[in-house]
Formats: structure tokens, sequence, C-alpha cells
């Protein structure tokens, strides 16, 4: 077969051409710019309203409702007030309506987000002096914005460059928030700019899985607190899940009677319902609207029973109405966060594409990554400014979407509508409701990552090193930190790839019985070995990490070290040499010369031809270049030919330039097979 002849791109005129091209201006390039950066331009046109507009706006208004009691639950997550989830809930669905590509996705608060953005509040609090635990009594009063404001300024005076020195702790804290999402967007933004979505490839599915169920537990711990009415200390930074529980179990005699009753029966009921939804979810138009029946019911149980007053049940507290005027997140503050909000923009990003990529399958359209990284990303710049933080896709709400008719994202518009009124009209009456109803609704949402630990005997079957990638990331996510689960779950599942292609399969192959095929000796019976050929295969690519390995299984399976032979065989050269100039045949201890050879020499070697199987190399460097020049060289010497079998183009051209075949390649036909039975045929007609 001969090679095709390819020719050689200018590489530097090329990018020039796109340079130019790219740089270039016309009304048609600007409408097409513009309408890939907000595609809402292109398929808002060809809306089909009769076909999907009932669609729409029931999935809208469903997820409407169910965004609504999650906003104001995740706010304890993220360690902010209750007005600041519904901001973020309703700017992220306006801005992913005009700029995603996906038509199912659900973009809005997500409570593995809310917990890394809550970790960092939480942190910078502390060292900017304030009490984590400095929670104010409710404010009584209408819920206005100035009313809640002032009851939630606390006594501390801060001195910070950038800061308004009598900034209370809500107001530090929506600042560093804020902060952190504007960075996390930015970063984002750049990645879409210079096409950085291949750094998604990096965490496998057992990596995401694993942080999200090691996530889970953090998150589950921070709620039990407020399950069981018990005023901790929050702890911060590495073992935070360990020491939490260490402070609950030392001060669960002073838990709450009325809020462990309230958290009994509200998980029973979320669970129950949740189970029957589940069950017969093939016969229901629409799931159970549970959260907000539960918090409505708590709501009223609440207010009505004055279980704050009597029973110092923690509540919610006044919820303001309306909009806080926009505000440019502090500059300083971004450079404290810019580190943390790294992490916080990959896996934003991860959750949302890989979404996206999913019900774009299932449904038979394409998106665009590039533009969900932008969109993304400005879901999270745009509202910093209006006082929310970051957001990312959320698994649950999306499924719950597909399932109750929805077609695309103006159902988003209708959800957002929804938070619209609460956030205008209904949030001042949810001031009565108490934290553990939300901490409920919170740890019953994590049933699906809770469930991944009955998955493990079945994962374990199915691949072991994924499992133990599994394990790893999520202990690091729940032990250490989330920051640091995500980074060693990362480092970890490289360095199994990295281990796995050190110490990869190596075979002895012998001959299917009547056919051309080869396969491994221990692995298959009834295989015939060929005489006077070894076949040897190596199942990964060879580079400087596993030549050793390599040499040390093709010594150990073909039970000859060349190199060991040729000391050996020059040894006894020499020795007969000496004796024959004496003119005696006795060797020094009495033997003769062919007892001598059989001392020096155990055995003779039983095959002439090694041919080795190249289809699982997938590359060579230099090293291994050198490593076959040197087994070549080696096995020369001993008479032994070493026949190359079934290498790919870019293996064949990396001998070329290692100068395996020689400088004119004239012996490469005797060296180079395309099947192992070319190379079994030719070596048994060897002499």
């Amino acid at each position: 077969m001969e090679r095709k002849t390819h020719v050689k791109i200018n590489r530097k005129e090329v990018m020039l051409a796109k340079l130019r091209k790219s740089c270039s201006c016309t009304p048609q390039k600007l409408k097409n710019f513009l309408m890939d950066f907000l595609p809402v331009l292109r398929w808002l046109p060809k809306y089909r309203c009769k076909e999907y507009i009932w669609g729409d706006i029931m999935s809208g208004l469903v997820i409407g409702i169910i965004l609504v009691p999650q906003a104001i639950a995740y706010s304890l997550l993220a360690g902010l007030k209750p007005i600041y989830s519904l901001y973020t809930s309703f700017f992220a669905n306006i801005i992913y309506f005009l700029m995603g590509t996906s038509r199912h996705v659900s973009v809005g608060i997500f409570s593995l987000i809310s917990l890394m953005v809550g970790q960092v509040v939480d942190r910078e609090l502390l060292l900017a002096g304030f009490d984590l635990n400095d929670d104010a009594p409710p404010a009584s009063g209408d819920g206005s914005l100035q009313n809640d404001n002032l009851s939630n300024t606390t006594a501390f005076n801060l001195t910070i460059v950038g800061i308004n020195t009598k900034c209370g702790k809500e107001c530090y804290a929506i600042g560093i928030a804020t902060a952190l999402t504007f960075m996390a967007g930015v970063y984002q933004v750049l990645m879409g700019i210079f096409r950085l979505g291949f750094v998604s490839m990096y965490l496998s599915e057992s990596v995401l899985d694993g942080f999200a169920t090691g996530a889970s537990l953090t998150i589950l711990t921070a709620q039990v607190k407020y399950l069981i009415g018990i005023k901790i200390p929050r702890s911060q930074g590495h073992g935070m899940l360990v020491i939490t529980w260490i402070n609950i179990f030392r001060n669960i005699s002073q838990a709450n009677l009325c809020d462990v009753i309230t958290s009994a029966i509200c998980i029973v009921v979320l669970v129950t319902a949740k189970e029957l939804g589940d069950r017969y979810k093939h016969k229901l138009k629409f799931p159970l609207p549970t959260e907000l029946v539960v918090i409505v019911v708590a709501t009223l149980v609440s207010h009505y029973g004055k279980l704050n007053e009597v029973y110092a049940s923690s509540v919610s507290g006044a919820i303001p109405t309306g909009f806080i005027p926009p505000k440019v997140p502090e500059f300083n503050l971004m450079l404290r966060v810019a580190l943390d909000a790294l992490p916080l923009a990959i896996v934003s990003f991860v959750f949302t594409v890989s979404l996206s990529e999913m019900f774009a399958k299932k449904y038979a359209y394409t998106i665009r990554a590039n533009q969900e990284m932008f969109a993304v990303g400005f879901c999270n710049i745009i509202p910093s400014f209006f006082h929310s933080f970051a957001t990312s896709a959320a698994l649950a709400k999306t499924l719950v979407k597909t399932s109750t008719g929805c077609q695309t994202q103006i159902s988003g518009v209708i959800s957002a509508m929804v938070v619209l009124l609460v956030l205008l009209f209904l949030a001042p009456l949810f001031y009565s409701l108490q934290k553990c109803v939300l901490a409920c609704i919170i740890i019953v949402s994590l049933r699906g990552a809770l469930r991944k630990f009955r998955d493990v005997p079945a994962r374990y079957h199915v691949n072991k090193v994924d499992t133990l990638v599994w394990v790893v990331t999520m202990s690091a996510s729940a032990l250490v930190s989330t920051e640091i689960g995500l980074l060693v779950g990362i480092v970890f599942s490289m360095l199994c790839i990295i281990v796995r292609t050190q110490r990869p399969r190596t075979a002895l192959l012998g001959q299917i019985q009547d056919t051309s095929f080869y396969e491994d000796d221990l692995e298959y019976e009834n295989l015939s070995t060929i005489p006077k050929v070894k076949i040897f295969r190596f199942e990964a690519p060879l580079y400087y990490a596993n030549k050793n390995y390599f040499l040390k299984s093709l010594y150990r399976l073909t039970n000859l070290d060349p190199n060991l032979e040729a000391a050996r065989r020059k040894k006894y050269e020499k020795k007969e040499k000496q004796h024959l100039k004496k003119g005696n045949h006795r060797t020094a201890n009495g033997l003769g010369i062919g007892e001598t050879t059989l001392q020096l020499v155990p055995k003779q070697i039983d095959f002439q031809a090694l041919v080795v199987d190249c289809s699982s190399i997938s590359f060579l460097d230099t090293t291994g270049v050198n490593t076959l020049k040197e087994i070549l060289k080696d096995y020369k010497n001993l008479n032994i030919s070493v026949l190359l079998a079934c290498c790919n183009p870019s293996v064949i051209d990396s001998l070329k330039r290692g100068g395996y075949f020689g400088k004119d390649f004239g012996c490469m036909q005797e060296m180079l097979f395309y099947s192992i039975h070319n190379a079994v045929l030719f070596a048994k007609d060897q002499k």
C-alpha cells in the first residue's frame, strides 16, 4: 500500500486569512453576529404559537411555582437573604431566554452552586470580623426595603478600601456574592472567546457524580442545625462536615421540639409525595406542587400558632418587595474572590452544557456549546449588578420542565413572571415561614444525589477504577472542601489514566485454529502456538513512562533477556578462546567445553522471530522509538528478527523520522506488516 502525499498547509497564510475575515465588517456579517449572540432572534419569529404555547405556559407556571420555595430555601445555602435568591431566579430565566441555545434546560438557582457561593461568603464574613451566628431577630413591619435594610445593619464598622465603612453584615455578604458571581461570569465569557470548552472534558462522569454526592453530604450537614433548631457555630474551612457533626451532637440537648416535630412532618409529607409522584408520573399531567403546598400550610400554621413567639422557632423574617437599585460589584472584592470564582465558573458551565447536550440529543436538535458558555456567563455577569448570585442549569427542574410539555424557552419567561409576581406582591407573606421547613425542602431535593450510594456495587462491577475515582472525589468533596474535592477528583482521574498506560495489559498471542486471527493465549483456550515465532502485544502507547514496563514484560513473556543472553555468550566465547590457546580441552573446574556451554548458556532459544502487535500502540514518542530500535538491535545480535505488525500511520511516521527502517527505508517491507498473519508467514519463510 502506498501512502497519499499530503499538501503542506501554510499555517501563517491560513491564520492571516482568518484574521482578515474576522476583522472585516459587512451588514450581513453584523446581522449574523447579532443573531448568533442572541439566538432568540432566530427561533422566535418561527415560533409555532398554536402548537407550542400551551405546553410552554403549563411548564412555565409549574417551574415558577417550584422556583419560589426553592429560591427561598437555597438562600440558606448561600448565606444570603431570600430576596436575593428570587432576584437570581428572575434574571437568569430572562437572560437565558435571550442567549441560550437549548430549548429545554431550566437555568436558575442550583443547590451545589449556592453551596459554593455560601462557603466563600461565610469565609469572607469571618475574615471581615462578622459573627456568622449574628442572626438578628426578624424585623416586624410591612416588608419594605427600607425596613429590611435597617433591621439587618449590624453594629460592625469596616475599614476596607472601596467599601463603605457603614456596611453591615447583609450588605457585605451580598457584596461578596455579587463580586464572586461577576468574576465567574467573566471567566466563562473569556473561556467562550478563547474556545476553552475542552476544559470540561477533564471532568469525567465519575468525577462529576462524586463531586455532586460529596457536596450533597455537605449541604445535608449544613441544614441539620435548622432541622432540629439548635444554634451552633457555622464551621468553615477543611473538615467542615466532621466539625459540624461534632457540634451537632454536643448541642443535641438544646434541640427545639417545635422545629423537630415540624421537620419530621414536612419530611414525611415531601418524601411521600415525591415517591408517589415518581410511581405515578406517567398518569400525572404535571408534578404535584408539594413544596409550595408545604410552604403555604407551614407559613399559616406558624403565623396563627405564633411558633416564633411561643416556641422560639426560627423564621425567615421580612422579605422585601420590589427591586433594589442596581450597583456595580466592588472591584476590590473581586480581587479577593478571583481564585474562588474559577471552580465556580467551571462547575456552572459543565453542568449547563452537559444538560443542554443531553436534552438536545433526546429531542433531536443541536446546541452550540460555545454559545452556551456565553449564555451562562452573561447569566452571571448581568444579574450581579442587580444583587444576584451565580446560576447554573439544574437537572431536576429541567426534567419537570420537559415532562410538563415545554417546547421552547418561552416557558422560562413564564417562570420569571411567576417569580416577579412574588417579588412585587407576595414576598412579605412568607414572613412567618420556619427555617426548618426550608431545610426540609433542601434535604428532600438531595434524594437523587444521595441515591448514588446505592449505585456503587453496580458501578464497581462495571469499572473498578471509575468507582475508585468516584469514592476519592466524593470523600475529598465532603471531608475537605468542595473546591479541593473537585481538584482532587480531576488530578486523581488523570493519575489513574497515567498509571493505566504505565502498566497496561501485555500478552503473548496464539493463532485461532484454521484462521488468520490471533488472540491472548491466557484468555482463550485451544489456541495454536506458532513454532519458532513469538507474538507480543502491548495495549498502550509506548512512551517514556512505560518504556521499562514494556521491556520487562517482553523479556518475561518470551523468557529471554537479550542483554543477559548476549553477556553469557560473550563470557563463554572468551573462556573458550582462553582454553583453546592453552591447548586444553578441559576447563579450570574439570568440565568439558560442551559442559561449559550448558553451564553458561542454560537453554536453547526456542524462537527465531519476534512479532510485535502494534495495533494498540496509538503513538510513539522519542523514547518509544529508541526502545523499539534497542530491541531490534539486541535481538539481531542473537539472530532473532523483530517484525512490527498493524502499525497506524502516525506510528509509522514516528519510526521513519526516528531512523528505525534505515536511511533509505530499503528494509521497510521486511520489517513492517499490515497484519500479524502476514508477519507470521514471512517469519516462517525465513531461513
